[in-house]
């Protein structure tokens, strides 16, 4: 499980699912995401849905920032989200997960720079491993400490690499399932954004 996000193409906004699975939720029955987004008011909290595989909830905020939020389950436990963006320490002694949302830059059409050739001056690519779904900045680092630092790369990674990779980061991500990211991978290497917004919405 992880954070999706959803920019849109005509605001400053983002889409963000959050998910919680049944392992984090035991026996509770009613999950609500509270965080800096509604004031840490319960009584504002983003109630989550129940699904086959545990909860979620999407929420539109706004691009540009991050922001702390924890897990409220029957108004009693807080939980943390087991892959969010990052974690940062509370004044009450734990931590509070967080979500970046990174800027939305406007982009313009530029002239094409003329190629340059030089003799075997090979630069290698790196790409925002993020854009992949179930791919956060921590996993994002791990793939590249590992070598893997494009969608190319990704694209043709087996999928033992990719477990032992998580594997060897400990047990939180050790429930992270690699099987789509290099399908995913493939499709961003070739630039086919709307493919992979397609792919990524049925996951």
């Amino acid at each position: 499980m992880s954070l999706k996000k959803q920019f849109s193409k005509t605001k400053p906004v983002c889409k963000v699912t959050f998910t919680l699975p049944k392992e984090a939720i035991m026996t509770g029955n009613q999950v609500l995401v509270v965080g800096e987004f509604n004031n840490w008011d319960p009584a504002k909290g983003l109630p989550m849905k129940a699904t086959k595989s545990g909860y979620t909830a999407a929420l539109e905020l706004k691009a540009g920032r991050d922001y702390q939020f924890r897990y409220l389950i029957d108004n009693q436990k807080w939980e943390n989200d087991w892959a969010a963006d990052s974690y940062v320490p509370s004044p009450y002694g734990v931590d509070n997960s967080v979500v970046m949302i990174p800027e939305v830059k406007k982009t313009s059409k530029v002239a094409p720079k003329k190629k340059v050739t030089t003799k075997k001056a090979t630069v290698a690519k790196v790409d925002d491993l993020r854009k992949i779904e179930g791919i956060g900045p921590k996993i994002a680092s791990l793939l590249n400490n590992a070598g893997i630092v494009s969608f190319t790369d990704l694209g043709k990674a087996k999928q033992t690499v990719l477990k032992s990779v998580l594997a060897e980061a400990g047990k939180r991500y050790q429930m992270h399932d690699p099987k789509t990211w290099p399908k995913q991978a493939k499709l961003a290497a070739k630039g086919n954004w709307d493919a992979l917004n397609k792919l990524q919405e049925e996951l």
